[in-house]
């Protein structure tokens, strides 16, 4: 099993990562990225734990060795509550907080490879490409994150009537030993901390798109790739008791630019294809497992937030209240409805050609309702822990002033928790709630399906309409309406 140190040891490979106008020398000590980095290696570390054994891994097919069960191909609705238990275990880790963790897109490539006939119908080698990448990732424990968003410069226009063509990352040659790839794509969510970038397109494309229709894989280091994160959160977190989420758990989300990068036909899996570029995700289990893990992720992140709303009404003394019950069972209702809908997934999933496939309709609608409620929940959260979240020390440090320490002490403590526990408690909160970390949570879980009007479409499109209709035909036929 691959160790947290061999993780972090890997990272610094002379990947191009540039913040603050310079060019990162290495994730694994630079203060924007070190601590989420070690946040990583700790789901490694927890992977590999010999007393996780069994919950963490099964053995490779190919070499008999344990390997995380985020590669198993699901066959029965047991080996889909095994992922689910896996993937819990790393959420929990992360409080919920991570949403690009190792196994994300481990689920996407165990879809790809579920059904590799879909590869093949453009030529065997691109399925055979495929499959033993699959299996070159599972039995290296490989993390990898994926870049499957055009750049927002011109939405108005398809890809190749940008006023650049290679604005959007695309092929710009064809060689006897692979493809030049040049252009730009986001978001890239924890490409930093990566091994590898799957470089794909989820958006629709149309005719004479051919050129960003692809599906390949290359490595964070590989010669013209550079990435552009966003402004770092934990470069601004300057202590973990006054940023205990946003010094940790900031996984990053960068720009990936494609500068001539050479892709070996191996790591070629859709080459200009528009009809499977689009197929790869709906016609493969890839965009269920994909986002089967997302939503334990999400689930996990949910309790998390139950979690912190309940001790801070405790630390206030409003719990006995019934508006304040009743807020709180609203929040139960919709995070355990979230819940309810994350175990359809597993007990309503069908078996197709001898693989499992989690139910998309309850994905989809969990998934839908995911970008409406989640405000409505933080924003009842707001509510209910009303100014405690603003009568706070200014940080850590006033603990240590003599002349205003005991001041502190005396005024911002609770009826059941001195003046520091209290405020660690409510730094926690608001790092949650309010800071810049937070406020980029808000907003990524609100499109993290993507627009939610397209989300919407897909529960359309899925729904049990044949079924539904029959029911009004047969209503229709009662005695009496003819």
């Amino acid at each position: 099993m691959r160790s947290g140190a061999e993780y972090l040891r890997s990272l610094n490979d002379g990947r191009r990562v540039f913040v603050d106008g310079e060019r990162v020398k290495d994730v694994t000590t630079h203060p924007a990225f070190r601590e989420a980095a070690k946040s990583v290696a700790n789901l490694y570390d927890i992977a590999a734990d010999p007393a996780q054994r069994e919950r963490m891994t099964f053995r490779s097919p190919k070499t008999g060795q344990p390997v995380w069960r985020a590669w198993q191909i699901p066959r029965s609705h047991a080996d889909l509550r095994a992922r689910r238990l896996f993937s819990e275990a790393w959420a929990e880790a992360t409080f919920g907080l991570m949403g690009r963790s190792p196994d994300h897109v481990a689920g996407f490539f165990t879809g790809y490879a579920a059904v590799p006939a879909l590869f093949a119908t453009a030529g065997q080698k691109f399925a055979d490409n495929l499959v033993a990448f699959y299996e070159f990732m599972r039995d290296n424990h490989i993390y990898a994150s994926y870049a499957i968003v055009p750049p927002q410069i011109d939405r108005s226009k398809p890809a190749h009537k940008q006023s650049d063509p290679t604005l959007y990352a695309g092929v710009v040659k064809e060689r006897d030993d692979g493809i030049v790839v040049t252009g730009a794509q986001q978001v890239a969510t924890g490409g930093v901390l990566s091994d590898w970038i799957h470089l794909s397109c989820i958006h629709p494309l149309q005719p004479g798109d051919e050129n960003y229709a692809n599906c390949l894989a290359v490595p964070v280091n590989a010669p013209g790739v550079t990435l552009i994160p966003r402004r770092p959160f934990a470069l601004h977190a300057d202590n973990a008791f006054d940023y205990p989420l946003s010094s940790r758990f900031d996984e990053s989300d960068s720009y990936v630019i494609f500068d001539n990068v050479l892709v070996p036909w191996e790591h070629v899996f859709i080459y200009r294809n528009l009809e499977l570029t689009r197929d790869q995700w709906f016609k493969t289990p890839s965009h269920s497992l994909g986002n089967h893990q997302a939503q334990v992720r999400y689930v996990t992140k949910l309790r998390f937030m139950m979690g912190l709303a309940q001790r801070t009404i405790e630390m206030i003394g409003s719990g006995g209240l019934p508006p304040v019950q009743i807020a709180m069972g609203e929040l139960a209702a919709l995070v355990s409805i979230y819940e309810g809908m994350l175990l359809a997934h597993e007990t309503a999933a069908p078996i197709k050609d001898g693989v499992l496939w989690p139910s998309v309709i309850t994905l989809y609608a969990a998934m839908a309702m995911q970008s409406e409620f989640n405000g409505r929940m933080l924003e009842t959260v707001r509510e209910l822990v009303s100014s405690s979240v603003i009568s706070q020390p200014s940080s850590v440090a006033d603990f240590a002033n003599p002349e205003v320490a005991p001041l502190i002490e005396r005024y911002m403590r609770s009826g059941t928790m001195d003046a520091k526990s209290r405020t660690a408690l409510i730094r926690l909160l608001w790092d949650f709630l309010g800071t810049e970390f937070g406020s980029r949570h808000q907003q990524y879980e609100k499109f993290y399906g993507g627009a939610p009007s397209i989300v919407k479409q897909n529960v359309y499109r899925n729904f049990d309409f044949k079924r539904a209709t029959a029911l009004v035909d047969q209503a229709l036929n009662l005695p009496g309406l003819k």
